[in-house]
């Protein structure tokens, strides 16, 4: 996607065993590259979400493990760096897919050959990454065409949450990927792009959208109820963490109650999920590990109680269809064992 122009990704392979990130910590305000060349690196750029958004995390991280295994190749250098990097965030699933991937396939290489075969694994992972969301743009965009098409002679009015743009992804995003697509087709379309507190991700979504020149709106996040119940927003679409195999999803904390609003208000609740994001393992949201972040991002008084739990999780019967790479389907394990029956117990 674009900034000022100029078309970039959030991660590339940089000269040798090193990569080049956005540094999204800095952003909106100022947009810096940076280069990562230590597993420290790496670890410290995910806890602090210099790089972050689940698909983005993933591959980092298997970046991350290149990276390490060019300093130490040996089975406890693999155990050490995987462990390391799997510490930094929990919750997203496709942080651990990513370093189970890798490490699964350099064990059983020789000692000399493992910091290569990572390398060359965490590259066709980020091209396997903006394949997916390149796809999962077209089926979105079938979706969010076809509601336009209810509303014709005015833009289609997208709400979304957090920030699934192509800032947490290698490019294109996943909930941010249809309207792009829509976008770029000439099909007029306005985001409202909600803060999401305390983070504020919203800006980033904000940045981005505007980058590429579609047209958006920040709201408060607990503005999003009122813009519901007033016939203002024709879709709602978020992205994920961990989506359960039987359709609950994890997301960014405030997910849960733009489900409830939006079914009240009967406005689709559609969920752009890769399958690198889907827990295959889990059938239950209640069982996700929900990631709590420091006190400080909320208010830097230590003398206040305060909890900061960055997700929360939206059950299966609130989402009315989850895109992925394959198709979209109903949220359920049905649904999703339709389109990917390998994965299938």
């Amino acid at each position: 996607m674009n900034v000022g122009g100029t078309p970039r990704r959030t991660i590339r392979s940089a000269d040798g065993y090193a990569v080049e990130i956005i540094d999204q910590t800095l952003l909106p305000a100022r947009f810096a590259l940076v280069r990562l060349d230590t597993l420290g690196g790496m670890a410290e750029a995910i806890g602090t979400m210099r790089v972050r958004g689940a698909p983005l995390i993933g591959v980092a991280a298997a970046y991350g493990m290149a990276i390490a295994l060019h300093h130490d190749p040996t089975d406890a250098g693999v155990a050490h760096a995987r462990a390391t990097l799997l510490a930094t965030r929990p919750t997203a699933v496709n942080l651990a897919w990513a370093l189970e991937t890798v490490s699964g396939e350099v064990l059983d290489l020789p000692v000399a050959q493992r910091a290569a075969a990572a390398l060359a694994r965490a590259d066709r992972m980020a091209e396997d990454d903006v394949a997916a969301c390149r796809s999962i743009g077209e089926h979105g965009a079938k979706l969010l065409e076809a509601r336009a098409a209810e509303h014709p002679g005015r833009p289609l009015q997208v709400m979304t949450h957090c920030n699934a743009g192509w800032l947490a992804t290698v490019d294109y995003g996943t909930a941010l990927a249809p309207v792009y697509l829509l976008h770029d087709a000439g099909i007029p379309v306005h985001v409202w792009v909600s803060e999401t507190r305390p983070r504020n991700q919203g800006l980033l979504t904000a940045w981005e959208l505007t980058q590429h020149g579609v047209p958006c709106t920040i709201i408060v996040d607990n503005a999003a109820g009122l813009l519901l119940e007033r016939g203002q927003v024709d879709v709602v679409i978020v992205g994920t963490d961990r989506t359960t195999a039987s359709g609950d999803v994890t997301n960014k904390i405030g997910t849960y109650l733009k489900a409830l609003a939006a079914r009240e208000a009967r406005v689709p609740f559609f969920v752009a999920a890769p399958s690198s994001s889907i827990d295959w393992r889990l059938t239950d949201g209640r069982a996700v590990p929900i990631e709590e972040r420091a006190a400080a991002e909320v208010s830097g008084d230590a003398a206040l109680a305060i909890r900061n739990p960055a997700f929360d999780v939206t059950p299966a019967r609130l989402v009315t269809a989850i895109i992925t790479e394959r198709g979209a389907c109903p949220a359920s394990a049905e649904g999703l064992r339709g389109l990917f029956p390998e994965r299938a117990p």
